[in-house]
């Protein structure tokens, strides 16, 4: 296996799946030798989890608002954390990244997709996963497998989580050489696989061709 640094990002609707699919994926590398880091936006800091915190269970937060506090999460998360595990060589994992914030803030929050995308890049220097992985489930479907726990985004109205979805899905449709996109619904060693099989044959494990 290659010592270069790797980044990868799940992302998906609330309930899609992503955490099982990040605890999979963190087992299989591990199991091939690579340092992992699995980490989580917001809140993959000490600064992150306040802001979590702040966001996701606080008081109203303006969108304007909501949206600087997310990119101010990621600044400190890939200065402090996803740069510094990457230049050591180990894979970052994380759950959920820039896209969700373009799609949750951009689309969900009508704040203009191209200005919150570009937002996000200043915020973390334009750093982008070597792969996302989008895991992809109806806001019906979600809203069945969250059952009665919400945090503030998780209890907004389908057509919100509608709207996120189709700007996810439309993100990989314009860049299918970054994004994978999943079937949720399908069991999660099927995904599992599949996205095992992409890194293997773009040829980010070491292998393969791209």
């Amino acid at each position: 296996m290659s010592g270069q640094g790797l980044f990868i990002a799940f992302e998906g609707g609330d309930g899609a799946g992503k955490s099982t699919q990040v605890r999979l994926l963190a087992g299989a590398l591990e199991e091939l030798g690579r340092e992992v880091v699995v980490t989580r936006q917001p809140g993959g800091t000490d600064l992150g989890a306040e802001i979590r915190n702040l966001v996701l269970h606080g008081d109203h937060v303006s969108p304007r608002a909501e949206a600087l506090l997310f990119a101010a999460d990621k600044a400190h998360h890939v200065d402090q954390l996803i740069r510094p595990a990457m230049d050591r060589g180990a894979v970052v994992i994380t759950d959920r990244y820039t896209d969700s914030a373009v799609a949750y803030q951009g689309a969900g929050r009508d704040l203009g997709a191209a200005e919150v995308h570009d937002l996000q890049m200043w915020a973390v220097d334009s750093l982008l996963p070597d792969l996302t992985v989008i895991v992809d489930v109806t806001a019906d479907e979600g809203r069945r497998r969250r059952g009665d726990v919400h945090d503030r985004l998780e209890s907004e109205a389908d057509t919100f989580h509608d709207a996120i979805r189709a700007h996810f899905l439309a993100m990989a449709q314009g860049s299918p050489e970054r994004y994978l996109v999943v079937d949720g619904t399908l069991p999660p060693d099927e995904i599992h696989a599949a996205v095992m099989g992409r890194l293997t044959a773009s040829g980010l494990l070491g292998g393969g061709s791209a």
